[in-house]
């Protein structure tokens, strides 16, 4: 049996996944960060993406955060996120239509959008987008 940690993965709205994990991959300010047992205490941010647990038995689930923290203490790694969603239960096609929107939004000239709000925007459902594919990718699926 290999060794775990507990994992949390928790939104604003509520806790999204609880387990035991043999590794957290996720990406930090710096960097891709890959988390196994008896890592070193750390505290970073994390960028919008995908967020992939190995399982016990070596399955992987993948998640998406919108950004957020990413907590290891000796025994347990915290992933505190304003929206996290599994990965599966993302719908590609209210993504895309939100980054169509996004961007329409930022190549319009009037000074009335905002602009900071509909980069975000643009932002948040390209990271969506990512998830997606790297679920697709690992899953095998087109």
């Amino acid at each position: 049996m290999a060794a775990t940690v507990q994992c949390d993965i928790v939104s604003a709205e509520k806790e999204i996944f609880s387990g035991r994990v043999e590794m957290v991959v996720a990406t930090g300010i710096r960097g891709e960060l890959g988390i196994l047992p008896g890592h070193s205490a750390l505290l970073t941010a994390i960028e919008p993406g995908p967020v992939r647990l190995i399982m016990e038995g070596g399955e992987e689930e993948t998640f998406f955060a919108s950004g957020g923290f990413l907590e290891v203490q000796p025994n347990a790694v915290t992933i505190l996120a304003d929206t996290a969603i599994r990965a599966d239960d993302l719908d590609e096609a209210a993504v895309l239509l939100s980054q169509e929107k996004a961007a329409k939004e930022l190549s319009d000239s009037a000074d009335r959008i905002d602009f900071a709000k509909a980069q975000a925007e643009l932002m948040e459902s390209a990271a969506m987008i990512r998830t997606i594919q790297k679920t697709r990718e690992r899953s095998g699926r087109s």
